[in-house]
């Protein structure tokens, strides 16, 4: 494709990622006004929940249906059915419609979100792929974190439900440019999809959130309805392993745990994706109660927690990209998040707003210290045959955690508040709970009326901030456990681009996995020195740079089954028929090529240069991903057989123009 035309594609796909990240947090600074309309404040946490609990197992399905049926046409229903969700949404009467609407946006969120990184492997050239990827990934993480801001601007200035139908127009307007510019790609073999265990691994974590949600709220601890359902949980969880255990294409190979790397890397993005969805949640709950700040204002002032994170994620990245030190980060990371926490456990109505500024930069500065790395140490430990199913099963681990931390968080705030505020009330009479609970009626109060019930609200979100304390301090012990290994080169060359610290719902498919990893490679590769000369060299082909080039050309169009015409060459790079014709012509002088009426065609000899071109390019990308190397000869040469294919890939791409001018 064009130029042009790729980044049609890429926006596109943008508008997608964008859409289903920034639903996960948008929601956060309107709760507030959510549960002053429709009330039911202790199913609050589910309007959050539902989507990230949808979405991850949503992620889990997406990339083999997306095999199956076609990523263009997965993309374009997703999209859909984010639409009707978004659109439910808007409309819901009460909480128990919207929690159900949640759950639909997140299903068609986790199809867009894959579905997104796997276009961006169908699409993008392979040499200039890591750069989308990692804008992607950028994408996903600065609409996370924005979200509530974004939110709080809807409820201020229009109304929490906008929130929801904003998305409808954009996803129209989506799925219109899919039709027109996505191209249609379905897998060669068919998928093998682990139904039961996808199935049974999300009645399992349904029962298990029920079961922390509705524990002391709806129903006792000690009641039969609590039990049951943490009995059914174990009952389900227990059975998933089970069946992964024998299943022929398992959505999470139990193997993968008798690695101590993904063991410890699983149970930190777990905790990461606790702490950081869970408090994003409902720190602008309290800004609003507390505080007395607007729905947007709350949304603004989360923002010390992105630029905290923005910073150690950055700067953790580029450490480990020079060094290969990854170790201390998680560790140092779980700790400051544990101070940052704690911090904010002590929050009040006193507290200056610079000070919980300066509480909400420790924890994001926390989260970023622990984020930027796990995906990567596990990338750099597995063996080639699991690489795709251990990178989706870490984010995977993330989105539980925000899933499981936004239950707690919303257990712990409505145990707590429930009393508190029936106290405060009692000791108010002037204050009707209907005022207590909308926090824009409670701001225009007289100070005598509303100090208690702010009190309250400030106790209960303390005492949540208190509680995950302890879950930081686990994840502090835990990180000890992550062993330092060395470093591949291209997990180096990825550590230091921030999209990758964000932990994408992404691809299981393991040669997606190993193309990025190369791309990477070939970057940095060519931002050190041209690398054209370095591939003939490997080759043992003694073409010169120019003549590579064109050979390179031509056979794209022959493979693809096009007549390879100069001036449609001259076209797709942007130059003048002019400047190649001369590069041709003394490709057909010297045997290589064939001109006829116009079109070019390889020789026999040219066929055997592009031959060793093309085994210059393995031979290349082998010198440099030589540490992928494994004692298992079945991984070898599974390994074997994608690298032989990458190499095809990128002499069909060719080199840039712009790289064979320079040489």
């Amino acid at each position: 494709m064009s130029k042009a035309k790729i980044n049609v594609v890429f926006a596109t796909v943008v508008l997608g990622m964008l859409m289903a990240a920034l639903d996960q947090t948008i929601v956060s600074a309107a709760l507030p006004s959510i549960v002053a309309d429709l009330g039911s404040a202790g199913h609050m946490a589910w309007v959050v929940t539902a989507y990230l609990l949808a979405e991850a197992v949503a992620t889990v399905l997406a990339g083999k249906l997306g095999d199956l049926f076609g990523r263009k046409l997965l993309f374009q229903v997703s999209g859909v059915i984010f639409i009707a969700g978004s659109a439910l949404a808007g409309l819901a009467p009460g909480m128990g419609v919207l929690i159900l609407a949640r759950g639909i946006q997140g299903v068609g969120a986790g199809g867009l979100m894959v579905t997104s990184m796997a276009l961006i492997a169908d699409t993008i050239p392979l040499r200039e792929r890591g750069k989308y990827q990692g804008a992607l990934g950028a994408v996903f993480g600065i609409t996370t974190v924005v979200g509530p801001t974004l939110g709080g601007l809807f409820t201020d200035h229009a109304s929490w439900r906008w929130c929801f139908y904003v998305n409808v127009p954009l996803a129209i307007i989506m799925i219109a440019m899919a039709a027109r510019t996505l191209p249609h790609l379905r897998a060669v073999a068919r998928p093998v999809i682990d139904y039961l265990g996808i199935g049974l691994v999300a009645l399992g974590v349904s029962a298990l959130i029920l079961g922390l949600e509705f524990g002391g709220n709806e129903y006792p601890w000690g009641s039969w309805q609590i039990i049951g359902l943490f009995v059914l949980a174990v009952v389900l969880l227990v059975a998933f392993v089970m069946v992964e255990n024998r299943a022929v294409a398992p959505m999470l190979p139990m193997r993968l745990f008798r690695s101590r790397v993904f063991t410890v890397s699983s149970v930190l993005s777990f905790i990461v994706g606790f702490a950081m969805l869970g408090s994003m949640t409902y720190l602008p709950a309290y800004l609003q109660y507390v505080d007395g700040a607007t729905a947007t204002v709350s949304g603004v002032r989360t923002l010390p927690l992105v630029v905290g994170l923005f910073i150690t994620s950055v700067f953790s990245g580029q450490v480990v990209g020079r060094t290969g030190q990854y170790r201390y980060f998680p560790v140092v990371g779980m700790a400051v998040m544990a101070v940052g926490l704690a911090l904010m456990s002590t929050m009040g109505r006193e507290t200056s707003v610079w000070l919980e500024s300066l509480y909400m930069l420790i924890l994001g500065a926390g989260l970023g210290l622990s984020m930027q790395v796990l995906t990567i140490v596990v990338q750099n430990t597995v063996p080639y045959a699991d690489l795709g199913t251990a990178t989706s099963g870490v984010t995977f681990f993330r989105t539980l955690g925000s899933a499981f931390g936004t239950a707690v968080f919303g257990t712990l705030y409505t145990n707590q508040s429930k009393s508190a505020l029936a106290e405060a009330l009692r000791q108010t009479p002037g204050v009707t709970p209907e005022a207590a609970a909308n926090p824009k009626v409670l701001r225009e109060l007289p100070l005598e009326l509303s100090t208690l019930v702010v009190d309250a609200y400030a106790n209960s979100i303390n005492y949540v901030f208190r509680w995950v304390v302890p879950v930081a301090l686990l994840g502090f012990a835990v990180a000890w456990f992550l062993p330092q290994v060395r470093l591949r080169d291209s997990a180096r060359h990825g550590a230091d681009d921030i999209g990758e610290g964000f932990s994408v719902p992404d691809s299981d498919d393991r040669v997606v996995q190993l193309e990025r990893a190369v791309a990477a490679t070939v970057r940095k590769a060519r931002a050190q020195k041209p690398i054209i000369p370095e591939l003939i060299a490997a080759s043992g082909s003694s073409l010169g740079p120019d003549a590579a080039w064109a050979l390179g050309q031509v056979y794209l169009y022959d493979k693809q089954g096009l007549p390879a015409k100069l001036h449609a060459i001259a076209f797709r790079h942007r130059l003048p028929v002019e400047v190649l014709s001369p590069v041709f012509r003394q490709a057909v002088d010297d045997g290589l090529l064939l001109a006829d009426a116009g079109t070019l065609s390889l020789t026999e000899q040219g066929r055997r240069e592009v031959d060793q071109l093309r085994a210059g390019w393995r031979r290349w990308l082998g010198d440099r991903l030589d540490d992928w190397n494994y004692q298992d000869p079945a991984d070898r040469a599974l390994l074997d057989e994608a690298l032989s294919k990458i190499a095809g890939k990128l002499l069909e791409q060719g080199a840039d123009s712009v790289e064979v001018a320079k040489v």
